[in-house]
């Protein structure tokens, strides 16, 4: 049959029901659970462990210490199989208490012993020394030999002989026994010293009451939450620019790196992950009420509290470009056949199902995994922004065909089987186009040159007003032997201030589109370049402002 619970709070008032309840018990019974299953989210995992065990013939309660201290005591559930019809009752989890520690009194019983073997050593020290003066005598007084160079009568000689010897042997006993003491009190002295040494229990106690009509044997799962475990997204999106004969595509291969630092190793488990995040909860936030009042005078400030007054104020810089980007180093890769996961795929979220069985163990680092991958018709484009940098980058987009949403994460980039750098993937639902960089076009040429920088004044007879003009004159070669899509960005100034004028001048060629991407002033020349061709444009502006005012150009917050 299939068994659940739900956990309960361990309380006096839960203690007191159960046993008004449960009159009777069979015992504690011991055992031993294993990791079987876990399910990796973006910010924590939920574990199954198994439990199998045999059950006594009525009421017991089932006591497992090897779960992990850092797990939600509130998510445990409880559910199996058995023989028999079970009931379980209450789920306790607690902390196994380690056993008192009375410091001064190990320390008296350290010291007592440590005293004793002072004493043993002594012994030891002392036979030694009657053993090494025995030797001593027998080597210097030569038997047989009297007072005058006479020869003794040799049961004198026996006498000398067993005296020396009973020395000998006495002094080597005293030294076993004490050897032997000594090793004994050596070893109370490690015991004691490892109670004195002894760490608080590294691993909880769960505890579930369970009743059953008769013995039968049972198979129990619990499942709990943990939150030091987590999985990024990540990416490879490999470009095949194509041919005559070919279209361009692009394979994108999903992966997820996971981590794990719940105090528990994950050996030979099940392994999945899932979209859904379990630490934002289950509701939106609730809003308090605004009032508008008038400001309040502020608080008189103690001496020594005005340090952030004293702070600089930031310094607003003029926009300037960026003539210059670290390129990564290629890495040596080889391709091969990989695993992929199962996808589950739901409306509110999906989980990738890891084939076989995977190990992670908690100190071991992170570990990606291929879950899922998709390959599409891309469309080519050159993508530059010479305000920053002249270089053309050759730029992919296509459409997000894939049911489940891609997350943001980093991406490594390949083109023709080449890798070319890395890059950054923004969240996109299905049907969304996605545009992702792949690397510097050295076939098309980009330059920009400034024809026109003009500071001056405007007014007919008295000065009002001072000016900022600038011209600029942007162009494109295209120098493959087939056309391509180009998309050139600059920026227009934008004003927050109704004094200060911004106006583009009638030289400029018209963009095909502004404030792309949502960003203000940010305009766009798209056009197709023939093999070969090379063309310009023009941009002019003009920003005009009141006489007595300073004006500088910044980049927005």
């Amino acid at each position: 049959m299939r068994i659940t619970a739900k956990c309960l709070a361990t309380t006096s008032l839960v203690l007191v029901t159960t046993a008004l309840a449960l009159p009777s018990w069979a015992g504690d019974v011991d055992a031993t659970s294993a990791i079987d299953t876990v399910t990796v989210y973006p910010d924590g995992a939920t574990v199954t462990r198994v439990i199998t065990v045999d059950l006594p013939s009525g009421d017991s309660t089932l006591v497992a210490k090897d779960f992990p201290l850092g797990l939600d005591t509130s998510s445990i559930r409880v559910e199996g199989e058995g023989g028999a019809k079970l009931t379980i009752g209450t789920i306790d989890a607690r902390t196994p208490r380690a056993a008192p520690v009375n410091l001064p009194e190990l320390d008296k019983r350290i010291e007592a012993l440590n005293d004793q073997r002072a004493d043993l050593q002594g012994a030891i020290d002392s036979a030694n020394a009657r053993r090494k003066f025995a030797e001593h005598f027998a080597e210097a007084s030569p038997a047989g030999i009297g007072d005058k160079g006479e020869a003794r009568p040799i049961a004198e000689w026996r006498t000398a002989f067993a005296a020396v010897g009973e020395e000998i042997a006495s002094a080597d006993t005293a030294v076993r026994d004490a050897t032997r003491k000594m090793r004994e009190i050596d070893r109370q002295v490690a015991q004691l010293e490892v109670e004195r040494k002894a760490k608080p229990p590294s691993k909880l106690e769960v505890r579930m009451d369970i009743a059953a009509p008769a013995a039968t044997k049972a198979t129990l799962r619990v499942t709990y939450n943990v939150r030091n475990a987590r999985w990024l997204p990540l990416y490879d999106a490999r470009l095949d620019t194509g041919a005559k004969d070919r279209k361009p595509q692009l394979e994108l291969v999903r992966r997820a790196e996971i981590t794990q630092s719940t105090g528990e190793d994950w050996s030979n488990v099940t392994l999945g992950v899932s979209t859904v995040r379990v630490s934002r909860g289950g509701s939106a936030p609730e809003l308090g009420s605004l009032v508008a009042q008038y400001p309040q005078p502020p608080k008189p400030m103690a001496l020594g509290a005005a340090s952030d007054l004293a702070r600089p104020a930031p310094v607003a810089r003029q926009m300037q470009p960026h003539l210059s980007k670290m390129a990564e180093a290629p890495e040596p890769r080889e391709r091969a056949d990989e695993q992929q996961a199962v996808a589950e795929i739901g409306d509110f979220q999906a989980t990738f199902r890891i084939p076989g069985r995977v190990s992670l163990g908690a100190a071991e680092g992170a570990k990606a995994l291929r879950i899922a991958s998709m390959t599409v018709p891309a469309d080519l484009a050159v993508r530059a922004a010479p305000v920053m940098d002249p270089t053309a980058f050759l730029e992919a987009s296509f459409k997000q065909t894939d049911d489940t949403t891609l997350l943001p994460g980093k991406v490594a980039i390949y083109r023709d089987g080449v890798f070319v750098g890395r890059g950054k993937l923004s969240a996109s639902a299905k049907d969304d186009i996605v545009r992702l960089g792949f690397g510097a076009d050295d076939k098309v040429k980009i330059e920009r040159a400034v024809l026109k920088r003009n500071e001056g004044s405007a007014g007919l007879l008295v000065t009002t007003s001072k000016t900022d003009e600038r011209s600029f004159k942007t162009t494109v070669r295209n120098g493959h032997d087939f056309p391509i899509k180009v998309a050139i960005e600059d920026q227009l100034p934008v004003s927050e201030n109704e004094d200060i004028v911004v106006e583009m001048l009638p030289s400029t060629t018209p963009p095909t589109a502004s404030n792309i991407r949502d960003k203000r002033g940010v305009l766009e020349w798209s056009f197709d370049a023939k093999p070969g061709e090379a063309r310009d444009f023009n941009f002019a502006w003009r920003i005009r402002w009141p006489k007595d005012r300073s004006m500088v150009i910044v980049p927005a917050g």
